[in-house]
C-alpha cells in the first residue's frame, strides 16, 4: 500500500497544476458585507460603538465561496443557485463569469438578494485565537426556495459532473431540503460522487439529527468540525482541541453508508483534518492554518484542495 499522502503535499493550497475533473456547486450566491474589528471585543460592548475598519462588500454565499477557490482545481465549475431580482441579480452573475465558473442562475421575481454582514472582533484569550465572528444573514433568502423543479430543470449538469457538492444550509427549509435530496437522488442515479459540507457549524441546535442523516447515509465524502458531528450524534465533543478518534465507532454505528470522513479538530477547529472510513486505518494531516492566518475564505480553499486530491484518488 502507497503511503499516505496528505492534500497539502498534493495538490496544495495553491491550486492544481493540471486542472481536471468537473465540480457541480449547489447552495446560497448572494451579497456579504464583510469587516474586521481588530481593536474591538464583542464581550466588552456594553454600548453603541463607532468603529473606522476596513469594509467590503462582494458577492458570497456557499456555492459562490466554494466556486470561487474551486477554479483552481477543476477543468468545469458550475454553480445551481436561487437569487433574487435586483441590481444585485447583475453582480452576481458578473462574479461567477469573473472567476470563471458556469451558472444555473434562477431568479425568483420580485424578491431582493439574500444579503449577509460577518464581523470579526479582536483576538482574545489565552491562546490569542482568531476572534469571534458574528454572522447575520437575511431571513429567509432565495436560495431557501430552490426547488425540486430548479434541479430537474439542471439535472444534465448533475449528472454530467464528477463531483455534486451541497451543504446542510439547503435543510434549512422544506423546499431547499426537497431540493437537495432530489440533487443527490439524481447524482447517484447518474454515478455522480456527492461531497456534504455540515455546516452551519450549529446545525445541532437547528435541526434534529433525523434531518441530516439521510444525507450522511447517501454522501461519499462528508466535510465537518468534529464538534459539529458529535453534537447531532449525541456524543461529547473532543476537549481542548485533541483528536477526535473516539467519535469514529459512533459515525460508524450512526450511519450505515460508507463515507470517507474529513473531520476538521484543532484549538479552532481548523488547524488539523482527521480522515476516516470504515475499515481503514485512520490518517491525520495539518491543514496549515495557524494563528494570524486570515481565516475568511480559508475552509474554501482546504476544502476545495481536498476535493480535488479525492476525486483524484489521493
Amino acid at each position: 500500500m502507497a503511503p499516505f499522502r496528505s492534500p497539502l503535499e498534493w495538490p496544495g493550497l495553491d491550486g492544481a497544476a493540471e486542472r481536471r475533473h468537473s465540480l457541480f456547486v449547489i447552495g446560497d450566491a448572494g451579497i456579504e458585507v464583510r469587516a474586521s474589528l481588530p481593536s474591538v471585543r464583542f464581550a466588552e460592548v456594553d454600548a453603541d460603538r463607532l468603529c473606522y475598519a476596513p469594509a467590503r462588500a462582494l458577492t458570497a454565499g456557499t456555492a459562490v465561496n466554494l466556486a470561487r477557490c474551486a477554479v483552481g482545481y477543476f477543468r468545469r465549475v458550475e454553480v445551481l443557485a436561487k437569487v433574487g431580482d435586483d441590481d444585485y441579480t447583475e453582480a452576481i452573475r458578473r462574479e461567477l463569469c469573473r472567476i470563471g465558473a458556469a451558472h444555473r442562475l434562477v431568479v425568483e421575481p420580485g424578491v431582493p438578494n439574500g444579503v449577509s454582514v460577518m464581523l470579526r472582533d479582536a483576538a482574545g484569550g489565552e491562546e490569542g485565537g482568531p476572534g469571534v465572528r458574528l454572522l447575520v444573514v437575511q431571513d429567509e433568502p432565495p436560495a431557501r426556495r430552490l426547488a425540486a423543479a430548479d434541479v430537474r430543470a439542471a439535472a444534465d449538469g448533475i449528472e454530467d459532473a464528477d463531483v455534486l457538492a451541497v451543504d446542510g444550509y439547503s435543510l434549512l427549509a422544506p423546499a431547499s431540503q426537497e431540493a437537495l435530496h432530489e440533487a443527490v437522488r439524481t447524482a447517484r442515479a447518474a454515478g455522480t460522487r456527492v461531497v456534504f459540507d455540515v455546516v452551519p457549524h450549529d446545525i445541532d441546535a437547528r435541526l434534529p439529527a433525523s434531518c441530516v442523516l439521510p444525507v450522511l447515509e447517501r454522501a461519499d465524502l462528508v466535510v465537518s468540525e468534529a464538534h459539529t458531528l458529535a453534537r447531532l450524534l449525541g456524543h461529547a465533543p473532543p476537549a481542548g482541541g485533541r483528536e477526535p478518534r473516539d467519535l469514529l465507532p459512533v459515525l460508524d454505528r450512526a450511519v450505515s453508508g460508507g463515507p470517507l470522513w474529513l473531520l476538521r479538530f484543532g484549538p479552532t477547529s481548523l488547524e488539523r483534518v482527521l480522515v476516516h472510513q470504515r475499515g481503514r486505518p485512520p490518517e491525520a494531516y495539518s491543514t496549515g492554518y495557524a494563528p494570524g492566518t486570515p481565516r475568511a475564505g480559508y475552509g474554501d480553499r482546504l476544502t476545495s484542495c481536498e476535493l480535488y486530491w479525492w476525486v483524484s484518488g489521493g
